[in-house]
């Protein structure tokens, strides 16, 4: 995989680059030109959430919000945006702002997903809740969601209606999924479908939103939309699964948020499901315990890891991941060839070696 190659490349480059063979060499180097160009797009979404956070006042708001913004991340939804522009014969800077409306409404969902999930710890530095106070969470998250508003109706298209008309949409289907994913923490009966009916919401929805709205202001065919939103669906699920997987297997210093922090607060993941589907006996009862009382402590958190490792739990996830990481390729390929489309090929591939 290019992937591979990529991570390898350090290993490679030297004396021993030239013993490896012409096609390895050709995915290594274009390996390499892709993570040039993701780090470009970065840059220039960075410049752009700074130009639409830069008031000073109230301090109360656009202090927290520049916190957030510090952080960083990998802006891999805002890339989405503009990849997908350019995938059907667009130009990225014209999706520019659009791809800042999706990285504001994505960070709006992690300040308001961290006071209810009463996290401390957000890409390493303390959640807004903790470091000020819930209600200037509250503040700073809606006024990300309506600066994501602002940045959007700034957009150069003749689709601006069809835009917002998504992006609205994504809007309602992610509070639905947090307000499923909520719901879920107090029930025992939760099965595969639910989970991935409520993942589809709170995270897929927004994926494909960022690939619908590219495409629009790309001026794509419903066909070329389709293909996209397509490709999104099954990226969403396996990045939401390999999310639920590093919450029990990561390390804490790359994942930036305190492991087991899912099993503490008795949340339905791709793994508990599949647990509570196989384990007997004393680890199934220690299942239904956490899942009830949202009380585990660190050594049960152990404890269902190791019950994850026993029962094969951990490498479905991981298998599962790889296969809606394949079908997210597949459905790319009605799409002309291009730079873009290979590097959402790329994107994809990427997730199967994440640690944040």
């Amino acid at each position: 995989m290019i992937s591979y190659y990529f991570k390898r490349a350090y290993d490679i480059i030297g004396s021993s680059f030239i013993s490896i063979n012409c096609v390895q060499r050709r995915l290594l180097l274009r390996a390499i030109d892709f993570q040039k160009l993701g780090r470009q797009y970065k840059a220039t979404v960075e410049k752009q959430l700074a130009s639409l956070t830069r008031h000073d006042e109230p301090e109360t708001i656009y202090k927290p919000i520049r916190h957030v913004l510090s952080a960083g991340g990998k802006r891999f939804r805002s890339a989405l945006v503009l990849l997908s522009c350019e995938a059907v014969g667009g130009k990225a800077r014209d999706a520019l702002g659009a791809a800042a409306a999706i990285e504001l409404f994505h960070n709006f969902t992690l300040v308001h997903d961290d006071v209810m999930d009463h996290a401390d710890m957000r890409r390493g530095l303390p959640t807004v809740h903790k470091r000020w106070n819930t209600n200037v969470a509250i503040l700073a998250g809606d006024e990300l969601a309506a600066l994501a508003y602002r940045a959007l109706l700034k957009s150069r298209t003749q689709r601006l209606q069809e835009v917002i008309h998504v992006f609205t949409e994504a809007f309602n289907q992610v509070c639905e999924g947090q307000a499923l994913d909520q719901e879920f923490e107090g029930q025992t009966d939760i099965y595969l479908n639910d989970y991935l009916r409520m993942i589809g919401k709170k995270t897929g929805c927004l994926i494909v939103a960022a690939l619908h709205i590219g495409a629009l202001m790309g001026n794509a065919t419903k066909r070329e939309v389709a293909t996209l939103c397509t490709y999104g669906e099954h990226l969403g699920r396996a990045f939401q699964i390999m999310d639920d997987l590093l919450d029990i297997i990561g390390d804490e210093r790359e994942f930036g948020k305190t492991i087991g922090g899912d099993i503490r607060e008795g949340k339905k993941t791709y793994m508990l499901i599949k647990a509570l589907e196989r384990a007997k006996g004393k680890d199934r009862l220690l299942l239904h315990l956490i899942t009830a009382h949202h009380k585990a402590t660190t050594a049960m958190v152990n404890r269902v890891r190791d019950i994850y490792h026993r029962y094969g739990i951990i490498d479905d996830a991981k298998r599962e991941i790889a296969r809606s990481t394949r079908r997210a390729q597949r459905a790319l390929t009605p799409l002309k060839t291009s730079h873009a489309k290979d590097m959402l090929f790329w994107l994809s591939d990427q997730l199967l070696e994440r640690t944040t």
